[in-house]
């Protein structure tokens, strides 16, 4: 079984700056076998708040898997956006953006779903279905296979449908040749735990799809500051939310769900 931090939407540049000691020191106690980032490191991709994101991350665990979000492409700088959209990115906090942790029991995979074209959503391409399928795909059946993009391939009841990754379908359909089992996300700033069932009929084929809240952002959307713990192995993950509770100035355990593989999907037990 592997231990795996998932933080997200951290928007340095709007951060509260009072729960970044707190959360170093309870990550560190977790002691995860990977900490992975799903996005939206900054506020506005200006080169200070990359700065501060490394440094913050610096201090953390490694290995780390960490992909960017829409906040990391330039809002204003027309012509960076349009020409060098994630250079900051790539030069401040990571250089490869489909970064990769395997081992023996688990394989996490990154994609950038950033897109300089719009605003706020995201979508992969043909490209990276191409490569997420060859390195999946080649993986021996009893690893643990997880995906981390910062858009959502699933939203919650009256969330807002257009926040789904582009080209979602085809993906699944990757996702569903290769035995896919966790999918990772964030920028809707809203833990959520469940299965791809409801939404995608893909011959059988159900992931686990999880999104986490934004750990360090003053935008919390009627959510407490949180991340997300995952313990996996093949037929088991449990999910516990990290919840930051003031009164006590620390990040806390919040809701905890075990979901069993079962012959109809992933259940929640």
């Amino acid at each position: 079984m592997r231990t795996l931090v998932h933080l997200s939407d951290l928007h340095f540049g709007r951060i509260d700056s009072a729960l970044l000691a707190p959360l170093e020191a309870v990550i560190q106690r977790i002691r995860p076998d990977v900490v992975v980032v799903s996005g939206d490191l900054t506020q506005r991709a200006r080169k200070s708040q990359f700065m501060q994101a490394k440094a913050f991350l610096d201090r953390l665990p490694r290995p780390q898997v960490v992909v960017p979000g829409n906040h990391d492409i330039p809002l204003y700088n027309i012509v960076e956006r349009m020409g060098a959209p994630l250079r900051k990115f790539r030069r401040y906090v990571e250089s490869d953006l489909s970064p990769a942790f395997v081992d023996d029991e688990v394989m996490v995979l990154g994609v950038n779903t950033a897109r300089s074209a719009v605003v706020k959503g995201g979508r992969v391409n043909v490209a990276q279905l191409r490569a997420l399928s060859e390195r999946f795909c080649a993986a021996d059946k009893a690893i643990v296979k997880v995906l981390v993009s910062h858009h959502p391939f699933d939203v919650g009841p009256g969330d807002d449908e257009s926040d789904i990754i582009g080209r979602a379908g085809a993906a699944m359909q990757v996702m569903a040749e290769c035995g896919v089992d966790v999918l990772l996300a964030g920028h809707l700033h809203t833990s959520r735990a469940a299965s791809t069932g409801t939404r995608y009929a893909v011959g059988g084929y159900e992931a686990l799809v999880v999104s986490a809240g934004t750990a360090t952002s003053t935008r919390g959307r009627g959510e407490a500051n949180a991340f997300n713990v995952l313990q996996l192995c093949k037929a088991r993950v449990d999910v516990q939310r990290f919840e930051w509770n003031s009164p006590s100035r620390q990040f806390g355990p919040g809701l905890c769900e075990r979901f069993e593989r079962t012959p109809e999907g992933w259940r929640c037990s």
